[in-house]
C-alpha cells in the first residue's frame, strides 16, 4: 500500500500556521524549498503578472482513496491506537508510512489555535458535515478546488495570470487539506477573519492551463513572526496580506454569496 507523503512540510502544520498567525519571484530566495512557492500578496494577483508557482502532481490511481463514513468510522483514528493501525495496514513500526501516520494523528489531535475550529475528516460526508456546522446551517455551501486543464508532470514553473475568474469575500470559510494517511483524510479548519477567495486562470511557460484557487488572508497581525510565508514573501506580520494557492486535491468551502466579476488581459 502506498500513500502520499510530503517530505517538505505537512499540510496540517501549514494549515494551522496560516490561520494562526509565487508572488513576484524577484523577492524569492533560490534556497527556499520549491513546495513553498505558493505564497504571494494581494497586489501580485493581477492580470498579466508572472509568478513562479508549485503545483504538486499526483497520480489518482496511486493516491489514497476516499472511504465511506461507515467504513472510516469502523476503524479507530487515534494515536493511542497507532500500533493496531500499523498492523491493520501492514506497516512496520519504523517505516516511513508509520512515521507519516504518527505525525498526521498528532496534528489531528493537537489543540486548535485561538478562534479556530478544526477537524480531520476521514470521509467526504464528515467533511461536509463539519463545513456545514462551521459556516452555519442557514447557508448553502459552495466548494472550490484547483483544476488542471492540461496534463503535465511539471510541478514548478512560471505562470501568467490571464484572468481573475471569481472573487469571493469570505469572512467565514473552511479550508480542507490532504494529509498523509493510508486512505484519504482531510485536515479541515476554519476561522472567522478577513479572507478573500479567488479563482484565477493561469497559463504556464510550458503551456499548462490551470484554474487555480487561492485564499488571501488580509489581517496577519496576529500571525507568528516565524511563519514560513513571511520568510518567502520577505514581509512582517500585519504589514501585508498573505495569499496562497491550493493544490488540486484540497478544498475551499464558503457560503454561497455574491461574487464579483472577472477581469481579462
Amino acid at each position: 500500500m502506498t500513500f502520499w507523503m510530503n517530505p517538505a512540510c505537512s499540510h496540517g502544520d501549514q494549515a494551522r500556521e496560516i490561520q494562526k498567525n509565487h508572488h513576484d519571484h524577484n523577492h524569492m530566495s533560490h534556497n527556499i524549498d520549491p513546495s513553498l512557492m505558493v505564497f504571494f500578496t494581494l497586489k501580485d494577483l493581477k492580470v498579466g503578472n508572472i509568478m513562479q508557482i508549485y503545483f504538486p502532481k499526483r497520480d489518482p490511481s496511486t493516491s489514497p482513496k476516499l472511504w465511506s463514513k461507515q467504513k472510516a468510522e469502523s476503524l479507530p483514528f487515534s494515536s493511542n491506537q497507532l500500533s493496531y493501525l500499523l498492523k491493520f495496514f501492514s506497516f512496520s513500526q519504523d517505516s516511513p508510512q508509520a512515521m507519516a501516520m504518527k505525525n498526521t494523528l498528532r496534528e489531528c489531535e493537537s489543540k486548535p489555535i485561538k478562534g479556530e475550529v478544526k477537524l480531520c475528516a476521514t470521509s467526504f460526508e464528515s467533511m461536509l458535515e463539519f463545513t456545514q456546522n462551521v459556516l452555519g446551517s442557514k447557508y448553502e455551501i459552495q466548494g472550490y478546488a484547483t483544476l488542471h486543464k492540461t496534463k503535465s508532470s511539471v510541478t514548478l514553473q512560471n505562470y501568467t495570470i490571464v484572468e481573475i475568474l471569481k472573487e469571493i469575500l469570505a469572512p467565514k470559510m473552511v479550508a480542507c487539506h490532504t494529509v498523509p494517511y493510508p486512505y484519504a483524510v482531510f485536515y479541515c479548519h476554519g476561522q472567522e477573519s478577513d479572507n478573500r477567495v479567488y479563482r484565477a486562470s493561469l497559463v504556464g511557460e510550458n503551456g499548462d492551463k490551470v484554474e487555480a484557487m487561492a485564499v488571501c488572508h488580509m489581517d496577519t497581525s496576529q500571525w507568528a513572526p516565524s511563519h514560513v510565508s513571511f520568510q518567502v514573501l520577505e514581509v512582517t506580520p500585519g504589514t501585508s496580506s498573505v495569499c496562497h494557492f491550493f493544490p488540486a486535491d484540497n478544498y475551499i468551502w464558503v457560503p454561497k454569496l455574491k461574487s464579483q466579476g472577472s477581469s481579462r488581459m
